[in-house]
């Protein structure tokens, strides 16, 4: 029997490659493509949202039939700040991104089909059969690597039925009113319909552990102190984000050995917010537009788009560090309050990634909401192994 042989394998069937597949389908529909996902669905159980500004007019019209709601506006809350954003955000719904790669794949999308190995051409499955392809891109998540030092955004949000209407019209995008614990902590609420909301409780700490428990009772208790009734828990997501610090963007590549990769496993993701769609948009409209689609010119094209991104991303590093490293942890908060206070069109560049080097100032004039020495150090640690949590592994 002659193995399949296929243009490309997306490895992993979460956003990046997701993306990637979809525009391919529409761009160059007589690609072989072929699909690997280890769960009985692509697309994983996540709400994958963004701002209207993170993306052009064009980005817009083509991811627009998998957005599932939108707003015209969002707010924050903080001890000593609330302040509406006028700002447009949008979701996209997991749920609705499987059916859209059901569709657009059909039987090129292979489900409850685990990965063994992998290598720039081939993937060996876990039942032994292998795979023969003009390219593999890995898009399997963030993996651990000693070239990249990471703080982290553990996050657990259920989507809940009420007994009785919210009230709310628009997302609060930071509830950071609520206790702070060992690191910045804040709730996050998107309201779907008149009596349905995700809430999720989100911590910026030092670890990757996640306490289950503790944020299901954090959920809770937040809806009780709103007045909401939760009728049902209509379905639960979790997640560990990744949030760079520093690192060696070349020695990261160099551990690749030429294996393409894509979004959190190319490094592909806003350095503070953990925001990835943007990302994958971009990079899926650049591997559409390649003529090559060969192993060697993938890798070298995503690797090209990671270092220009790494580089374009020291700002942000900097900042994290600062939110990371200096100071209390149960002060971290301060860093966001003040933060919030900045004009609404800075507010939006940083989430865009695209901020200017006067913006890049006027984050940090004035006085700093953590101790100055402290902000000092943290500036110097550009290398991963400079970087020490000096609080312990604090976990939600």
């Amino acid at each position: 029997m002659t193995t399949p042989h296929y243009d490309l394998i997306l490895a992993g069937g979460g956003l990046a490659n997701g993306l990637i597949a979809l525009r391919l389908k529409r761009e160059r529909p007589s690609l072989r493509l072929l699909m690997l996902e280890r769960d009985a669905r692509p697309g994983g159980n996540h709400t994958w949202s963004f701002h209207d500004s993170d993306l052009d007019d064009a980005q817009h019209a083509w991811l627009s039939p998998l957005v599932g709601c939108r707003w015209p506006s969002h707010r924050v809350v903080f001890p000593q700040r609330t302040r509406q954003l006028h700002g447009g955000y949008a979701s996209i719904f997991s749920a609705d991104f499987a059916r859209a790669l059901e569709i657009a794949l059909d039987d090129d999308l292979w489900t409850d089909t685990p990965v063994d190995t992998l290598h720039p051409t081939q993937v060996t499955l876990a039942d032994g059969r292998v795979l023969n392809a003009g390219a593999v891109i890995d898009g399997r998540g963030v993996e651990a690597s000693p070239h990249v030092a990471l703080g982290y955004q553990a996050f657990l949000g259920q989507e809940v039925s009420l007994t009785r209407p919210h009230g709310l019209e628009q997302p609060i995008l930071m509830d950071a009113s609520v206790d702070q614990g060992n690191g910045y902590r804040f709730v996050y609420v998107l309201p779907f319909t008149t009596d349905t909301l995700l809430i999720e409780d989100t911590h910026y700490v030092d670890g990757p552990e996640i306490d289950e428990a503790t944020l299901r009772e954090h959920i809770q208790t937040y809806a009780g102190a709103h007045g909401w009734e939760i009728h049902e828990v209509l379905r639960e997501e979790r997640g560990v984000l990744p949030i760079t610090l520093a690192g060696n963007i070349d020695a990261f590549w160099h551990d690749a050995h030429g294996q393409p990769r894509s979004g959190l496993r190319a490094g592909l993701f806003h350095p503070t917010t953990g925001y990835s769609l943007p990302h994958a948009v971009r990079l899926a409209e650049h591997i559409a537009s390649l003529d090559d689609l060969s192993a060697p010119a993938l890798f070298a094209a995503v690797r090209a788009t990671a270092h220009r991104e790494w580089r374009r991303q020291g700002y942000f590093r900097l900042l994290n560090r600062m939110l990371f490293l200096a100071g209390r942890s149960d002060q971290r908060w301060r860093v966001m309050q003040r933060f919030y206070g900045l004009p609404e069109p800075l507010i939006e560049r940083f989430y865009a990634g695209r901020l200017t080097a006067a913006d890049k100032f006027r984050i940090v004039i004035g006085k700093p909401p953590v101790p100055l020495g402290e902000a000092a150090r943290a500036v110097r640690l550009t290398r991963p192994e400079q970087v020490v949590f000096h609080q312990h592994r604090n976990r939600p």
